[in-house]
């Protein structure tokens, strides 16, 4: 899969995983959804969370799923969104793939490579990327891959398309690779994806997405707002924080949570960490706090 010359993490069968670096600096903070069904959320969480743990120690990735009964609108599925930079996604999305092609799809004394499907959740604004002039770009990833690779026709009431790929194991995570690839280079995908579980409804309740009749019911509950207070270390602030302010800046914008960091010296008592307080919707917290500890454990070592 990709160039042979680098390689960003360990496969699953212990040799490099050799892929093409995204075009956009690898260090960067990257995302992906896509759906599970329930009992394929319970196989990816695993006992007591053993799996998951295991899944981020690994590849380094970062791994959130929607609750047990929030689904995305018209579908029965959780939302999991996987997030680090490019090589730890991917290593993380292989680890899941290959999880659940051996769990659910593997079938005893059949030599062919099962086919699965996963859905990724894109942003409609993203899409055309993928699309490409004249479907010039999805016909590429179709061949360079040899899966099968469909993107849901557009819905006004959501932000949000899926894209179906079929395939064996190989062909899912190579077709993965370059569709996260191609976003990768989209300066607007961050920005445009919002926080992890925006859609997130209970099934067969109806959804109140951004241009539903139910919008204000929905705004009104995203609204309550809850605080938390995170202990970051002295010298992480920086990298927390960022040039001019611009990590604190996108952190904020992504998760759509209020971010106050305590004055230099007021530290939380009995340590020399500085208070980081998170405002905002138990959504926005979430997706903020998972930002912020990635930031700080990719910091060099001092």
């Amino acid at each position: 899969m990709g160039s042979p010359d680098v390689a960003y993490a360990p496969s699953v069968d212990g040799d490099p995983s050799a892929q093409s670096p995204p075009p956009s600096d690898c260090t960067d903070t990257t995302y992906l959804r896509f759906l599970a069904s329930n009992a394929e959320a319970g196989s990816i969480i695993g006992k007591g969370g053993s799996t998951i743990s295991d899944f981020q120690s690994r590849s380094n990735a970062r791994i959130q799923l929607s609750r047990s009964y929030e689904y995305f609108p018209g579908t029965s599925d959780r939302i999991i969104m996987v997030s680090g930079t490019f090589g730890e996604v991917l290593y993380a999305i292989e680890l899941i793939l290959t999880k659940l092609a051996n769990e659910f799809y593997a079938e005893d004394g059949d030599e062919a490579e099962p086919t699965s499907k996963v859905r990724l959740i894109v942003p409609n604004s993203s899409c055309g990327g993928i699309i490409g002039k004249g479907g010039s770009m999805i016909k590429s990833f179709i061949e360079d891959s040899q899966a099968n690779i469909k993107i849901s026709p557009q819905d006004n009431s959501l932000n949000d398309r899926l894209i179906t790929v079929v395939g064996t194991l190989q062909q899912q995570v190579q077709a993965t690779n370059l569709i996260l690839s191609k976003l990768s280079e989209d300066l607007y995908y961050i920005q445009s994806m919002g926080p992890a579980f925006t859609y997130a409804a209970p099934y067969g309740v109806p959804n109140y997405g951004p241009n539903g009749g139910g919008r204000k019911l929905q705004n009104n509950k995203e609204e309550i707002s809850n605080s938390v207070t995170l202990g970051v270390a002295d010298e992480h602030i920086g990298i927390v924080v960022g040039r001019s302010g611009r990590n604190i800046t996108e952190i904020s914008q992504i998760s759509g949570a209020r971010i106050k960091i305590s004055e230099r010296g007021d530290f939380i008592h009995g340590t020399s960490n500085r208070k980081v307080t998170i405002t905002g919707s138990q959504r926005a917290i979430n997706v903020a706090e998972a930002m912020i500890m990635h930031k700080v454990a990719s910091a060099p070592e001092s």
